[in-house]
Parts: structure tokens; sequence; C-alpha cells
């Protein structure tokens, strides 16, 4: 029915263009008017073109052989990162990319361009809507880091752009339209010809985006998506259909095998210039950062397109392009006044004083690792101190981002690795090895907590059996969901025990240091109702607390089996309170996301220093009560109905 539907607009739209032009036109095009209506009723391929090439010359149009496309992904700074050639940069990328206007070139994108960069990090990436719009871009599919600073940025962002995005394969349950306010395809008239796009992404890094709540969005599979809008497209009258797509290679072959009808892959993701072929279908990744791009040949001559792709340096041969040039400058002036804006207000001062931070724990530590596990969802967060490079206290009050840059000066990816129990111990091991100097390699943690005596041998200082990962005592052979910046899993400060961890979440993947915190205060001002109300957004709690007040909430003699083994059970029977759990548990989360938005972090026993015998009997002690309370609840649990 909703094809049907489809062809009845379109018969109309094409019935009314016919109708209303009045022109001397041979009667081999009237024969092609009449093999139109043809192919509406018959959907003919043949008949279709024809009907095509007659529209065309109706509307004044003509049709040559080539279409030009150029093609570009992952770009994130407007000035060059690099002396190398090619050096790239936004404005002698303009002047390439104009250099080719004669050509009418179809001008593409495949996502990543608003985050992450210094000068994102105070303008949002506002500063790269009047590139893109410069370049000449006339569509383009999201990517994971386009979503760094939330939808509400995102749409703003997107209705500055003079092209419109793609989401075909994914939906907001909170709009029920696609994820960004994208267009799930968009068709294109080309030098005569009717160009398809779609735009894919993998549900790989849609997992991973710190500001979407998982839970409010539908992933809908890229093989399914690509098949399904590419053959509606065709039978809409499109010639050739070209998906741009955000996803690593190994999902581009797939989407090439499996989506016949998709007759060209546009993709980004992958920062290497990169041309595949498979099953007669290109797949074609043009660099990153704007130091080259792709000129894309698609000539119609023959019986099948014929594609010839060129990659194109941009050299400093280039010069740079001076209009764009005027309107880019105001960011950077922009820079200054940004700087005293106010992102949140903590009720207590911070401790970043190097004499504290890097011997001890510290609540500015404390709460940026919380962020961090928040973001990233990991078990346990492991900073070296030397992260924190603004050595001072800083006041109870407004909280700037001239603090936030003064704290974290630098860009600073993280990943997330995998790392078993051994492992986290020869990190912290590491971590307090150079204690009492004040070496960067101290910790600031989160989701762990641990004990250590500086007066033993380094490499034997922990106290493995009071190391807790949560709310559980680490195991040695158990694996840990393990978040660190790049520079330590590259074996950066002693930490050479990180790089054969195995790679969970790539910094690509992950957000940086700065932009965390930046979400974190949004998350804030939406839960305290200062921003549009939204369910999406970053977290408040982390998950260990969470895990942590479903346990509680068990202990506290509430009937019936654990929440979440009750909630992943359907054949357990509601219990007469079960609707009391939840509410506990609603109002118990509330008041965690409650505490969070105060911003009153504090010292929590995290790092414990062991320069006292009864410090360790205390902690050890602790571990006796856990280790007979937990063998009272199997008991009970045993004996339960």
């Amino acid at each position: 029915m909703a094809q049907f539907a489809a062809q009845a607009a379109l018969r109309s739209r094409w019935g009314s263009l016919i109708e209303s032009t009045s022109i001397d036109v041979p009667g081999e095009v009237t024969d092609g008017v009449r093999s139109v209506v043809g192919w509406l009723k018959q959907a003919s391929l043949e008949v279709r073109q024809v009907g095509r090439r007659a529209v065309n010359q109706l509307a004044g149009r003509g049709m040559g052989d080539e279409v030009i496309i150029i093609h570009f992904n992952d770009v994130y700074n407007i000035e060059p990162t690099t002396t190398t050639e090619p050096v790239g940069g936004a404005l002698r990328f303009s002047t390439a990319v104009k250099a080719l206007q004669h050509l009418n070139p179809l001008v593409l994108f495949s996502g990543d361009v608003f985050s992450p960069s210094m000068l994102s990090t105070f303008t949002k990436g506002e500063q790269m809507v009047p590139v893109l719009n410069e370049i000449g871009t006339q569509c383009a599919v999201f990517g994971n880091h386009d979503f760094d600073f939330g939808l509400e940025v995102l749409s703003g962002l997107v209705a500055q752009c003079k092209f419109p995005w793609l989401m075909s394969n994914v939906i907001d349950n909170e709009t029920g339209r696609p994820l960004g306010d994208g267009r799930i395809t968009h068709p294109y008239i080309a030098n005569g010809h009717k160009i398809g796009l779609i735009g894919l992404v993998e549900q790989e890094w849609l997992e991973t985006l710190a500001t979407i709540n998982p839970e409010e969005v539908t992933f809908i599979d890229f093989l399914q998506a690509g098949s399904k809008l590419a053959s509606q497209l065709k039978q809409e009258g499109c010639e050739y259909v070209i998906a741009l797509t955000h996803m690593r290679t190994p999902n581009d072959i797939k989407l090439a095998e499996g989506c016949p009808d998709i007759d060209l892959i546009l993709g980004g993701h992958d920062h290497v210039y990169e041309v595949l072929e498979i099953n007669n279908t290109y797949i074609v990744k043009s660099g990153t950062d704007f130091r080259q791009f792709s000129k894309i040949s698609i000539s119609f001559k023959g019986e099948a397109p014929k594609v010839e792709i060129t990659e194109v340096p941009v050299t400093s041969s280039y010069p740079e392009d001076e209009v764009l040039k005027a309107k880019v400058e105001k960011y950077s002036a922009m820079i200054e006044g940004k700087m005293d804006e106010v992102l949140g207000k903590f009720s207590v001062p911070l401790e970043g004083r190097f004499s504290y931070i890097r011997r001890m724990e510290c609540n500015l530590g404390n709460w940026v690792t919380d962020v961090l596990l928040a973001a990233t969802g990991a078990d346990l967060v492991v900073l070296n101190s030397g992260t924190f490079r603004s050595d001072q206290v800083h006041p109870a009050g407004d909280f700037t981002l001239r603090d936030l840059s003064t704290i974290i000066p630098m860009r600073d990816p993280l990943v997330v690795v995998e790392a078993s129990g051994d492992v986290i111990l020869q990190v912290l091991e590491n971590s307090v090895s150079k204690y009492p100097s004040l070496e960067g390699r101290f910790p600031q943690v989160a989701g762990v907590s641990f004990a250590f005596d500086p007066s033993l041998p380094p490499g034997r200082r922990v106290a493995e059996h009071v190391v807790k990962v949560g709310d559980e005592y680490l195991q040695r052979a158990q694996r840990y969901r393990l978040a660190v910046k790049q520079y330590l899993r590259a074996g950066n400060d002693g930490y050479t025990m990180l790089p054969s961890c195995k790679l969970l979440v790539s910094e690509d993947m992950c957000p940086e240091i700065g932009m965390a915190i930046q979400n974190h205060f949004a998350a804030i001002n939406v839960r305290t109702g200062k921003s549009k109300p939204s369910k999406h957004r970053q977290s408040l709690v982390t998950l260990s607390r969470r895990h942590s007040l479903v346990k509680m909430l068990d202990v506290n003699e509430l009937d019936g089996p654990p929440p979440l083994r009750r909630a992943s059970s359907a054949a357990v029977e509601p219990t007469p309170h079960s609707g009391h759990h939840r509410l506990t548990r609603r109002a118990s989360l509330d008041d965690l996301e409650q505490q969070s938005c105060e911003l009153a972090p504090k010292i929590e026993n995290r790092i414990v220093v062991l320069d006292k015998p009864e410090k360790l009997q205390a902690l050890l002690a602790e571990r006796a009560r856990w280790e007979s309370d937990t063998v009272i609840r199997e008991v009970e649990d045993e004996n339960s109905p």
C-alpha cells in the first residue's frame, strides 16, 4: 500500500510537470512522454530511462553522460594539524574543491565534523557549519562524534546547514523520527541523472554515545535498511543509488555483499584513504582532516555505469580560501568570550594542587573520574594525576569554561580496555610505585578502591586482599572493563601492562575528558529543568552505583526476588509490593542523580595510605564482615521457596 501511494504521488508530480509545460518538441520526445506514462503503469526499467530523458527535455534540462562526485569524511580541525604533505586544512580544502566547480560536482560527506577539536570545546562545533556550507556540501550522513554535544546542540547545527543530513536506520523513539532530525533518503538530480542517497550507520558506535539513551532509539540493521531503501529508490526512478555510511570497513564490505541495489558506498569512520571493489561495488574512504578528498566520475555512456576514482591530495600548493577565512576567523576570537561561561556551581572547593593530587585521593579527582565512569560505562576508571594541570584550589561557586581548560587544557582521548584482575593489580602497583614523589602516574580513580603501604618496595605495595571493584573484591582471573587515557594505554608513565590489553572501545568512540565534563553539566541542566527535557543525555549515575542501589534494596528486606532478576524473568509472578519496589528503586535513583547535581564531591577512601597498622586491620575486618554477609545471603537464597 505504501509503495502504491508513493507511485501515485510520483505519477501526480510527473503529470503536473508535463501538463504545465508548453514547448514544441520533436515526435520522439512525445513518444518518450508516452513511455513515461507506460512506466508509471508497468514499472519497467527500460521505459523509466526513456521517461527521465523526456521529462528532462521538457523541463529544459540536458542529460550529460557523466556525474562528478566529491567525497570527504572525518574532518575535525580548520587549521592544518601537520607540516607533512598533504598538509590539508579547511581553507586549502575549500580552494581545491572550488577548483572543480566547473564540473558541477555532487559534494557528499560521510560524518564526523562537529567534534572533537580544541576549538569545538568552546564552540560546540558551530565553527564547522560555514566550512561545510562554503565547500558546497549537498548531503551528509551523521557520524558518532556529531552527537558529542547532545541532540539539542546537534539540531541547532543541522538547522544552520544548507543541505540535508541522513540517518536512514536509526529512529529516535522519543520523536518517532530519524535520530538527529535526519532524513531517511534524499533523491538528487545530478547532471540530469536521478541519484538516490541513503545514510547508514553501525550499531557498534551507536551503543557508545554518552549523550544518547540506547533504550530510546531503534536501530535497524544496515543490511535490512540498505536493501529496502535502495530497492525503493530504484522503483521511484533513481538510476543510481549511493550509500553514505559511517561504519568500519568490515561492515561496509557486508553492505556491498548483501545489497546489490546499492551501486556505490562512500564511507567514513576509518581515518584512511581506501578504495575497495566488492561484487562490482566500490567502497571509498577519503582520508581525514581535510588532507585529501575523492573525485569520483560516474559515466552513464554504456549499458552499465562506469566508475573512476581519483584521490586529490590537499597540499600547500593550494592557496587559502579568503572568503572562508573571513567567515571562520570570528570563532577564534570567540574563544576568549566563551572562557567565562558558567558551566555549573560547586558547593565545595576543588583540590587540584600537585602536592595533594599527586600524593592522595582528592575530591577533584573523584568528581572527574566519576563523570568518566558514567560516560564510558566502564567498571573502573584510572587516571594519572598528571592529567590535572591547574595546581590550585578552585573555590566553591561558579565553575567556568576557563576553570575547566585550566584543569584539563589538552585534548585527552579515552579508551576502554579489557583487563584481568591481575592486570588491574599491576596498574595499581605502578600508580603508587614512585610515591611519595610528585609523579604524574599517581592515580585518581572511580569504581575501584585500594590501599597501599609505602614502606614496602615498589611492586609489592598494594594490599591485594582489600582491593574492590564496585561492590566486589577483586578476583585475579576476572575480566573488567577499564577506562584509561589513550596516553596510558600506549604504555606511558610506566603503564607497560596496558598495551597488551584487548581494546573494547577505541578513542574514536569514547568521549574526550573535557567533552564528557561539559556533557555532565548539560545533563545536570536537563535534570534540574534549566534546559529542554530529553531522555537523551549523559548519565549522572555510574553503573556501579546503580548496581549498589539494587543490592542495597535487596538487603533492605524487600519482598520477592532481587529487582534485576525479577526484571529478567518472565516466569516470576508479581508480588503484592512489586509496584512499591519499583517506586522505591526509582526514588533512590533520583536521590543519586540529585546528589550528582549538587556538585559537592568528597573524599571516599578510594585510596588509603597504610601508614598505620590499624588501617589495614580495619580494611581486613571489613572484608571479613562482607564475606560473612555473603555466606548468609547465599544460605537464605538456597532456603527461599
